[in-house]
């Protein structure tokens, strides 16, 4: 099990969050299942999880969403990754954050949470910060908006209209972190728009 990645979508369970910004997430985890006709099924983590190949001959992918909610996240995701003997350094987080602008993705590994409750949960359970993070932007809130609400709040007609290409972008970053490194898919991702 060497080669073997544990890719999480972080949001919340449920109908009622299904279109939000805090489950951006989760999206990407259903594109990356989609690209390889995949189902996200029931797992005894309290998760639903598909195993995969990054490509034939490549790394194993075990694709998962969290049946918990958010700020509960690290429960699932650190049986997860006893269940499949995956260390740390390869459970990738796909998760939103507020400040990067949206349509915008960033990588990087350890760090803070930054306030995101769903990050610091799953610090804690693996009893590390040193996991590699594919962040996906949701930016800001308008005016005085409370930044709980805006990130359980739907995408905007505008925002929903970039979305497909903002979830193809930000699983092309999750396979290219896998595929070769995090300083590859920083460069690439960093980089502005042509």
């Amino acid at each position: 099990m060497a080669d073997t990645w544990l890719v999480v979508g972080l949001g919340n369970p449920g109908p009622r969050y299904e279109n939000t910004r805090h489950n951006v997430g989760q999206m990407v985890v259903g594109e990356l299942a989609a690209r390889r006709s995949e189902t996200l099924r029931a797992h005894k983590a309290n998760a639903r999880v598909a195993e995969t190949w990054l490509r034939p001959g490549g790394a194993k992918l075990v694709l998962a969403v969290s049946n918990s909610f958010m700020n509960t996240s690290g429960g699932p995701v650190s049986q997860l990754a006893r269940f499949y003997a995956v260390p740390a350094d390869r459970v990738v987080l796909v998760h939103d954050e507020l400040d990067i602008p949206f349509d915008t993705i960033k990588l990087k590994t350890g760090g803070g949470h930054g306030g995101h409750n769903g990050i610091r949960d799953v610090a804690k359970a693996l009893g590390t910060p040193d996991f590699p993070r594919v962040r996906v932007g949701i930016g800001r809130p308008p005016g005085r908006q409370d930044p709980a609400d805006w990130v359980l709040d739907p995408f905007s007609s505008a925002e929903r209209a970039q979305l497909p290409m903002l979830l193809s972008d930000a699983a092309d970053a999750v396979e290219q972190l896998i595929d070769e490194g995090l300083l590859a898919a920083q460069q690439r991702h960093h980089a502005p728009r042509a």
